[in-house]
């Protein structure tokens, strides 16, 4: 059925994308459309429909016969510049505390706008290839001769048409003051806070379908003060802004918070005035069942990593638990020092199966993945209705994936359940705002070979220095 034509008058869309096998367009009523096909114009959504309804005119036409359509996928954490030491040796085989320690100094002497640049070229091109249409980034780490980090990876986005939601991460608490980066890679708080005012009023835009918007992101409570978490929960309410941080990573996280603070980390969280729907954390793999009520009953986001948590043997965090309480689950592929592939397809199927282990074979469906993946990674960045969905007014994000071949043989009854049990596999084409960043399988932006080249330059830089 045709949602919407504007106006009922004559219509020329930008894009339209038609014949697909199914059209699941994770709306309100999780709708799904065989033979479905969708408009976009000006960014936007402006009609769905089916077999039967004949699509409007549009200035270029995709074909998504034999393929799935979602919308595309959203990644609700990263840090883009650890992709500078991918698989570097002092910090394999290592736990969180042993490998950042190690790898602190090495990122805090080499980051600058180049550096930084890159790895988020490199890393959201290759979300991109993933059917990923919008990704945060966590970057926390800004010496004070690096440059303007945040500014380099937007304009890394833009150039690749990403839709992107970078957040003023900070650290305060060095080595001598009981956390665990040096002292050149923390920030007076006063200046941090000034900072994170000036990069909101430079950066963050509050309009309908907006490219850029920016949160404020305390690295972690064993990095940053009390009165910071404090302060920036109160500057993010001021400027009406997101709010993340890392929660509940793991057993030394929960030790750090009983040892310090005498609580635990959702007690130390709620102490600190973000227990809100204002506020999403990375990787919650440790909290208990009175937690997960809590969690959910004030609308906290939960960005699930399960790549990461496994390479880093935290665990396995109680995503459907999570999802009943109320928590708008996402899905990220964290740092590639500790998930070293940033594919959000990849975590979507680790989710899968994560999932049917420890809830239950019958819980951990493909649709309820793919309902993190799009709708939850909407509602960790406060955009449900936005993004994460394909109706009339969303923006148009989409990722079309091709079903055939060896890895989909014998698919037939649901392409749903086909996209995420069979695999691996990566989007056919990903369109962001109604432009086409992947099509037929190929990155459209930029000279890719001479832009690896130039990371492969900074990333022996980088990883000299042991």
């Amino acid at each position: 059925m045709v949602t919407e034509f504007a106006g009922g008058a004559p219509f020329v869309a930008d894009i339209v994308i038609k014949d697909a096998w199914l059209l699941a367009t994770m709306d309100d009523a999780r709708s799904e459309i065989p033979d479905g096909w969708l408009a976009i114009a000006d960014g936007l959504v402006v009609a769905v429909g089916g077999l039967g309804d004949p699509p409007p005119e549009a200035r270029r036409v995709l074909s998504a016969d034999g393929c799935l359509v979602t919308p595309g996928l959203i990644n609700t954490h990263h840090h883009l510049y650890q992709n500078l030491t991918r698989a570097f040796p002092p910090m394999v085989d290592a736990p969180l505390f042993g490998w950042l320690q190690a790898l602190y100094p090495t990122w805090t002497a080499n980051l600058d706008e180049e550096a930084v640049y890159l790895a988020a070229w490199v890393g959201l091109a290759e979300l991109a290839l993933s059917g990923c249409t919008t990704s945060t980034d966590h970057h926390y780490i800004h010496p004070r001769r690096a440059g303007d980090l945040l500014g380099a990876e937007i304009e890394a986005a833009e150039q690749l048409g990403m839709r992107f939601h970078p957040t003023y991460g900070s650290m305060s608490l060095s080595v001598k003051d009981g956390g665990l980066p040096p002292d050149d890679a923390v920030r007076d708080e006063d200046d941090i806070l000034a900072e994170s005012q000036r990069q909101v009023e430079r950066h963050h835009d509050r309009s309908h379908g907006a490219m850029i918007r920016v949160a404020l992101a305390p690295c972690s409570p064993f990095s940053v003060s009390t009165d910071l978490m404090i302060r920036t929960a109160e500057l993010a309410e001021k400027l009406d802004v997101r709010l993340h941080t890392h929660l509940a990573e793991n057993a030394e996280d929960d030790e750090f918070a009983l040892a310090t603070f005498g609580m635990r980390p959702v007690d130390y969280f709620d102490h600190c005035g973000w227990l809100s729907a204002r506020s999403w954390g990375a990787h919650l793999v440790r909290p208990n069942d009175a937690e997960v009520q809590r969690l959910g009953a004030a609308g906290v986001g939960v960005a699930h990593c399960p790549s990461s948590n496994m390479i880093l043997g935290s665990g396995i965090a109680p995503t459907v638990g999570l999802h009943k309480a109320g928590c708008s689950v996402g899905l990220g592929c964290d740092g590639s020092s500790s998930a070293d592939a940033g594919s959000l397809w990849q975590e979507a199927r680790l989710a899968m199966l994560q999932a049917k282990l420890t809830a239950g074979p019958d819980q951990g469906s493909a649709r309820l993945i793919l309902e993190m993946a799009t709708r939850g990674g909407a509602g960790c960045l406060g955009r449900v209705g936005e993004l994460g969905q394909l109706s009339v007014g969303s923006v148009g994000d989409v990722a079309v994936w091709r079903m055939d071949g060896l890895v989909h043989a014998g698919v037939v009854a649901d392409p749903i359940e086909g996209w995420l049990r069979c695999g691996p596999t990566s989007a056919w084409h990903t369109i962001v705002n109604g432009s086409v960043v992947v099509e037929d399988g190929r990155l459209q932006a930029g000279d890719v070979e001479a832009m690896l080249a130039r990371h492969a330059t900074v990333a022996r830089r980088f990883q000299s220095v042991i």
